[in-house]
């Protein structure tokens, strides 16, 4: 079909985090899905903090810029854009059996249970999940809410940059978008998308997302501390970091107090997911028929998913497989997970950014 006939015509992905953009564009291939453009453009620093965005000329100006400097054919002004992790709510919660018409007004008076803010300053989605078996009698929904306020900003600076958004997403819904094969998985897992700037703690059950979080550990820091501790400058000590990991023992000594912190924050998140995991109906059982609620896998994506030592550091803290995940996972045929001009390494920092792009490609499928 020619594309000025397509009632829902394709969106390129566009990750907006706190020091950079990203953009992915997925064009069809036959069954599959293929590569049409990729890039990156640096965001000044203050622009944008924890997710609020300071100065919208400069954010325009830097959008502008990435889109114009994308390496391959862009060829449309529609986005599906990031909202920030850090200043979202998510919740799987328990409604009626209703339609699903009737469903979705209901879950907006029912979030004002759930979420600490007044609805009227917040916008509100919503999305039926599935079970992995068994009916129910009762529907499970995953509500999402942002501040108005937090919104607002990133919309008005998409519409300056003359682009058209076809959707708003929280970060964590495209990174499991991305990494998750099929979008199901019939136990729990934990997703870590160890970004610049902090790093999104995502568990995925069934369906659906079930726990989110935002953990103030990320690539920069460790490169920090290293630069801190081994008194070389930041340029020296991200080359340390990127060619040794924490493998070589000055560098896992100087990164220690880093990884101990990581490691806390996903214990304690893991701890409080155990303990008030609810309403999964997965089928993983124990002894006894019952259901396994702890993470069985942790995959971990983004730029700091790189790092030489972490898997093998992570997966002897938690006692479970730490994998690399594969945001190709649901795009590329088995076994490539990689595209020529975007090696796997690289791309893991475009996780997010493809799991918008993926929305983009096939609206039908994932609005909602």
């Amino acid at each position: 079909m020619l594309d000025f006939l397509t009632l829902k015509p394709d969106a390129f992905g566009l990750d907006i985090s706190d020091l950079s953009l990203k953009i992915i564009k997925l064009k069809k291939r036959g069954v599959f899905l293929g590569l049409a453009c990729f890039g990156q453009e640096p965001i000044e620093p203050g622009v944008i903090h924890e997710g609020k965005v300071m100065n919208q000329d400069k954010l325009v100006a830097a959008i502008k810029r990435a889109v114009k400097k994308v390496r391959g054919s862009l060829r449309t002004k529609y986005v599906v854009a990031s909202l920030p992790e850090e200043k979202a709510f998510l919740q799987v919660i328990q409604m009626p059996k209703m339609p699903e018409e009737d469903l979705k007004s209901a879950v907006i008076y029912e979030a004002e249970n759930y979420v600490p803010l007044p609805v009227e300053q917040l916008y509100i989605d919503s999305q039926i999940v599935r079970p992995v078996v068994n009916s129910l009698d009762h529907s499970d929904v995953l509500i999402a809410a942002l501040p108005r306020k937090t919104v607002d900003p990133h919309l008005e600076c998409l519409k300056k940059a003359g682009l058209v958004p076809k959707a708003l997403e929280i970060e964590s819904l495209a990174v499991a978008r991305a990494l998750v094969k099929g979008e199901v998985t019939p136990y729990p897992v934990l997703l870590l998308d160890l970004g610049e700037t902090r790093t999104s703690f995502i568990i995925f059950s069934g369906y659906s997302l079930r726990f989110t979080s935002s953990i103030p550990v990320s690539a920069w820091k460790l490169t920090e501390v290293i630069s801190k501790t081994l008194s070389v400058d930041l340029k020296e000590a991200e080359k340390l970091k990127v060619k040794y990991g924490i493998k070589k023992k000055e560098i896992f000594d100087a990164a220690t107090p880093t990884l101990i912190a990581l490691v806390e924050q996903i214990g304690k998140y893991l701890n409080y997911y155990k303990n008030h995991a609810s309403h999964e109906h997965i089928s993983t059982p124990i002894s006894g028929g019952a259901v396994k609620p702890g993470v069985e896998k942790i995959f971990i994506s983004g730029g700091g998913a790189n790092l030489k030592g972490l898997m093998d550091f992570l997966e002897l803290e938690f006692r479970v497989p730490v994998l690399l995940g594969n945001p190709w996972a649901n795009i590329l045929p088995e076994p490539l997970r990689e595209v020529p001009d975007l090696p796997f390494e690289e791309s893991l920092r475009y996780t997010t950014a493809l799991g918008l792009a993926l929305r983009g490609i096939d609206s039908k499928k994932h609005d909602y």
